[in-house]
């Protein structure tokens, strides 16, 4: 028994010296978004803890006072009910359940991320002329493609923002479902293909975090990792004159394809021009010019349909009007064909 005291001492040691050297992205984040998201965790387990705390103290107290070998423990085994027991026992869960759903519900519309941010941090609001910093963001197998369409450029697994400049991530995904996730920057959303989903952020000090998938999707999914760059707006400047210099070409759709094709720990690429309607085309599942785009097919849809055949034979005719010649262009239906013909 005394060497099982030693190790399970030695053992708890241990936990704590290595723990001491862990850097609690979570806990101490350096986005304004992180930092709110995180103190909310804090929040709810303190509640929480004020219900659990008395509880197991009262088991261990029960456990100790009612023990077989005391005799002095009171026995009362006609005793069946209290009524301030029972206010207690269901007062203060229901307290703590009605506090926990009210600052759920303030801080799921205050941390909403597909609305604009509101602050640059908790003594600083946005100022008026500040202009957000648009990124597409594409999930692939298994990296992370980054377009900035204002710089007109865009990079592989790397991610870079001028420190206290609101961000507006729109994403998607090329094949599966993925998690966006820069822990010290925001929450998690997830990318899925043929949708947009947003996000929107501020990092508040410099420096390398680390961003990853938080979904698994498959084979290559421990290698999705990419870094995420603060830098002040001259050192953003400058991040970007060093992408524009890059090797790697024009992103085209052609030069999309290849790189789409499933493929793990990709090195970092930077791309200098990037073709101003790709996004668009990866969202819509038409990068393939010959594939016609869900945006088109909604359209169609939303027109009243034409059927599943003929999905490709569709002009714009003039709906001529007796009294008016500026009535809208209209969509008809030209032809009916299979696809043997």
């Amino acid at each position: 028994m005394h060497i099982l005291k030693n190790l399970r001492r030695a053992l708890l040691l241990l936990s704590a010296m290595l723990l001491a050297g862990c850097n609690t992205v979570l806990m101490n984040p350096s986005g304004d978004i992180a930092h709110q998201q995180g103190r909310l965790i804090v929040v709810s387990t303190v509640l929480m803890l004020i219900i659990i705390i008395p509880v197991i103290g009262l088991t261990i107290f029960f456990a100790w006072r009612y023990r077989q070998s005391n005799k002095e423990a009171t026995y009362s085994p006609d005793w069946d009910h209290s009524t301030q027991l029972e206010l207690a026992i269901w007062a203060a869960p229901l307290l703590i359940i009605i506090a926990l759903g009210a600052i759920t519900w303030i801080s799921t519309h205050v941390l909403d991320p597909y609305q604009p941010l509101r602050r640059l941090d908790a003594q600083r609001p946005i100022p008026a002329e500040t202009k957000p910093l648009t990124v597409e963001v594409v999930a692939l197998d298994w990296k992370w493609l980054f377009i900035y369409p204002e710089q007109g450029i865009a990079t592989v697994n790397e991610l870079a923002a001028p420190v206290d400049r609101p961000i507006t991530f729109k994403i998607t995904a090329s094949s599966v479902m993925n998690s966006f996730f820069i822990p010290a920057l925001a929450g998690q959303i997830y990318a899925m293909p043929g949708m947009e989903t947003k996000l929107h952020a501020v990092i508040n000090k410099p420096g390398e975090f680390e961003g990853f998938s938080a979904n698994y999707s498959g084979a290559g999914f421990s290698g999705m990792r990419f870094k995420f760059h603060g830098l002040s707006n001259e050192g953003f400047d400058q991040w970007v004159q060093k992408v524009k210099t890059g090797k790697d070409g024009e992103l085209s759709r052609d030069l999309y394809k290849k790189l789409e094709v499933p493929s793990e720990r990709e090195p970092v690429r930077h791309y200098p021009t990037v073709a101003s309607d790709l996004y668009d085309a990866i969202l819509n599942q038409c990068v393939d010019r010959n594939k016609m785009c869900m945006k088109e097919m909604m359209a169609i849809d939303a027109s009243g349909g034409m059927g599943k055949p003929g999905a490709f034979n569709v002009a714009t005719k003039q709906a001529w009007d007796v009294d008016s010649l500026d009535t809208p262009k209209r969509k008809y239906v030209t032809a009916m064909c299979t696809t043997e013909e």
